[in-house]
């Protein structure tokens, strides 16, 4: 049990601690556009993502695939600018639910590969990876979870009740996150293969 506390925590942390942005940046834009009224697309949403990054997490401690840390630190950030992009071309329409579970999911399997190495050295002398995976991706759906009601309450008070309109709220959460993101793609961009 002390294992899956260890796991949970780093897993926990893996979102919500300070060195988290690059995540904390991809599910504000990933559900900037949604409202409480979109809260179970949204849950199924986040759970995609969490797929497409213990996928990843999982492939690498099985040795099944191998990534650049470098062009992960990279590619992170750049899709954070992609969503950030999307968002702001379809600020006018509906949510296309179906593209945007593909797209977290996928982009769930890149953000996996920012922690992939870290975490195959931590297991590579335990007999045991299977609890290790389990709480530390627990720990990330609970963490995303929390954030993401962060960010409706956010989207609730500021649209519900100091009355910003809807459509400006989501250019300027996608806007400030497409700058940073453009800066963090910037200066991790690998300079050598």
């Amino acid at each position: 049990m002390n294992d899956f506390a260890f796991y949970f925590e780093l897993g926990w942390k893996h979102i919500i601690s300070l060195d988290a942005l690059d995540h904390q940046l991809f599910i504000l834009v990933l559900t900037a556009i949604y409202f409480l009224e979109n809260k179970k697309q949204l849950l199924i949403l986040v759970t995609a993502f969490t797929i497409g990054h213990s996928l990843t997490l999982a492939l690498s401690v099985y040795n099944i695939i191998s990534f650049s840390s470098g062009w992960a630190e990279f590619l992170i950030p750049f899709t954070i600018c992609i969503t950030a992009l999307y968002n702001l071309i379809n600020i006018n329409k509906q949510p296309h639910y179906s593209f945007h579970y593909m797209m977290a999911l996928f982009f769930g399997l890149v953000h996996g590969l920012g922690f992939a190495n870290t975490l195959r050295f931590m297991l590579a002398k335990s007999q045991q990876i299977t609890l290790p995976l389990l709480s530390f991706n627990l720990g990330l759906e609970a963490g995303q979870i929390l954030l993401v009601i962060f960010i409706l309450l956010l989207n609730f008070i500021c649209i519900n009740r100091l009355m910003l309109n809807r459509k400006y709220w989501i250019w300027s959460l996608s806007s400030l996150s497409l700058i940073i993101a453009g800066y963090l793609c910037f200066k991790h961009y690998p300079t050598s293969t």
